[in-house]
């Protein structure tokens, strides 16, 4: 069955929190930014997966990336071209994410991105919560991708 790839709205903010809660990632924020999550849900309306974009100026941090273990590679690209298309909607300049899962670099090379180290990073992304709690991280890295 395909999937449909939408902007989430405010009635989604709770099924979105239970669904990042159940893959054990934090729910802050999500209710003030809810109009930055992409959801992509099959054709019951079930979420597949999300993924969400921190403005931070012109900046913007990917936030949340969960998908069911049943979601195809090729779901996760178009989700990934459809984050791109909302980040430049939003006039973003370049947009990065943060991570200490290794495994998951080649992955994001071949959409483009390319390692920054922690070190290089523009202050606007340094003020971000998240990337403070990152920074702590054992074997944390970053990643941009100019838009």
């Amino acid at each position: 069955m395909e999937s449909i790839i939408r902007c989430a709205q405010a009635e989604d903010v709770t099924r979105l929190e239970s669904f990042l809660e159940e893959a054990k990632l934090s729910v802050e924020g999500i209710q003030s930014s809810i109009e930055n999550f992409l959801i992509m849900e099959n054709h019951l309306g079930d979420i597949k997966a999300t993924l969400g974009i921190e403005p931070l100026g012109k900046l913007g941090l990917l936030r949340s990336l969960v998908m069911r273990s049943e979601t195809a590679e090729r779901d996760l690209f178009i989700l990934f071209e459809q984050m791109l298309m909302l980040a430049r909607d939003r006039q973003l300049e370049s947009i990065y994410l943060a991570s200490n899962k290794k495994n998951s670099f080649e992955f994001f090379r071949l959409l483009g991105f390319t390692e920054e180290a922690a070190s290089h990073l523009p202050e606007a992304l340094l003020e971000s919560q998240h990337v403070k709690h990152i920074l702590a991280v054992d074997n944390s890295f970053f990643l941009k991708l100019s838009i």
